[in-house]
């Protein structure tokens, strides 16, 4: 089969690392057209063998595309382009946020929950970059223990917030170890050696937006409404990656060695848990790879049904680019 794709935001990080992930899954495009803003069009991107230019998004871009790849900031350029690619017969996979709890709208992360990925065109959605690998750890669990409570840090990396968040990483770090300060433009306070417990706007409850994503995106790719699962989210001074601090209790005792032995098994999980050898999983140790990274799982010392994990993911691929592609190959299969 021969796919006709459009990538809208193909410029941006999320738009470049999709591209990569194409070439690297060999999806089967037939056709493929570069779509961004009027300032990176012009711009040449060499995919495979071939050189693309970059087009400028126009209301009539989408016509002839099978799949159209959303890779945009911000839910309003999303909400907006989304409708014209759906009219003119493509299949939208958004990385956004605009229709993640849209109810007529799949959220989806494949490895979880495929069936939810319907053919013919329409809006399909992909979560947030640290839902996927909590998803990915919690749905096993869940299988043979059942979940009662979930509360997860997480220790979110520069890039979540695009290329220009980590420019202003890199540059503030320079000035902090040239001795001058580090200034925040796009960041709430300085992150270059720093960690910032903000990400997003502050919401109901004293929670931020990225917070209540979290709780909200998991509950519905799981298909469990009133899962009481609680986040705080810090922005930390890493380039690629985000970690994510997991406290699980479940319905049912569930060992740690237990634990180990169903995240091991687990679809788009690698398991890491050796900490006596000095085996965890870090955000370096994620970058540039497309599973979930697990480890340090223990048993709470005070209640049976209590476990901690630590997990890892890349938010550019996995997180991101990848979690899409693999929703437009699902959406191939049926």
């Amino acid at each position: 089969m021969s796919v006709r794709v459009g990538v809208v935001g193909a410029a941006g990080a999320v738009g470049s690392t999709l591209l990569s992930v194409l070439a690297e899954r060999e999806f089967p495009v037939g056709r493929l057209r570069l779509l961004a803003t009027a300032r990176s069009a012009g711009q040449v991107v060499r995919w495979r063998d071939t050189e693309v230019v970059i087009e400028q998004t126009r209301p009539d871009s989408f016509a002839g595309l099978d799949i159209c790849f959303l890779a945009v900031p911000g839910a309003q350029v999303s909400r907006h382009l989304a409708p014209l690619a759906v009219a003119a017969g493509a299949a939208v996979i958004d990385k956004g946020s605009a229709f993640r709890m849209d109810p007529n709208v799949p959220l989806v992360v494949p490895e979880v929950n495929a069936d939810a990925v319907r053919p013919g065109p329409g809006i399909l959605a992909s979560p947030n970059c640290t839902t996927i690998p909590l998803v990915l750890c919690l749905q096993p669990l869940r299988a043979v223990a059942g979940i009662r409570r979930v509360i997860v840090s997480t220790y979110q990396s520069a890039s979540g917030a695009g290329q220009a968040a980590a420019e202003e990483l890199r540059l503030g770090s320079e000035a902090i170890l040239a001795g001058a300060a580090a200034e925040a433009r796009i960041f709430p306070r300085p992150l270059a050696f720093n960690v910032v417990p903000q990400c997003d706007l502050f919401a109901e409850g004293g929670f931020t937006l990225e917070e209540w994503k979290l709780v909200r995106e998991t509950r519905k790719i799981l298909s469990a409404p009133d899962l009481r699962l609680t986040a705080t989210a810090a922005r930390v001074p890493v380039f690629v990656g985000h970690s994510e601090s997991v406290y699980v209790e479940t319905e049912s005792p569930l060992t740690a060695a237990a634990a180990r032995a169903v995240l091991a098994q687990a679809p788009g999980v690698d398991v890491r848990d050796d900490p006596e050898h000095g085996v965890y999983p870090t955000a370096r140790d994620a970058a540039g790879t497309d599973r979930a990274q697990v480890g340090r799982i223990r048993q709470d010392p005070h209640d049976p049904c209590g476990l901690h994990l630590w997990i890892v993911g890349d938010n550019l691929r996995k997180g991101a680019a990848t979690n899409a592609v693999q929703i437009a190959e699902e959406w191939i299969r049926r």
